[in-house]
């Protein structure tokens, strides 16, 4: 009866240590790799970083654009511009202009 009432003194809170362990463990192992864990911070982080240089990239571009049409939109239209769009839309060239005609090769 002494024995396993010592054997039950020492049984008791080591199993409460090691439930306590394993939940402790769990809970460490689902911060590292987790969905919302370190791993997964990292990997957003990264995913940010490249998605704002696309964003930079595009914002740019997009300014471009936009100098390039208020130069049509304005009251006074820049000819210059005009008649890059005209002659690029019918396919016509200037007296002045110079065209190199480039032969067509069969490889890609």
């Amino acid at each position: 009866m002494v024995v396993r009432r010592r054997f039950r003194a020492f049984l008791i809170p080591l199993a409460l240590y090691a439930v306590a362990a394993a939940a402790v463990g769990y809970f460490v192992h689902n911060a590292q790799v987790g969905n919302r864990g370190l791993a997964a911070k990292r990997a957003l982080k990264t995913q940010v970083f490249e998605l704002r240089g696309e964003l930079e990239a595009v914002q740019a571009e997009h300014a471009a654009w936009d100098r390039r049409l208020a130069l049509l939109r304005s009251d006074q239209v820049d000819r210059d511009l005009l008649e890059e769009r005209a002659r690029v839309m019918l396919g016509r060239v200037h007296r002045n202009d110079l065209v190199i005609v480039q032969p067509l090769s069969a490889e890609p």
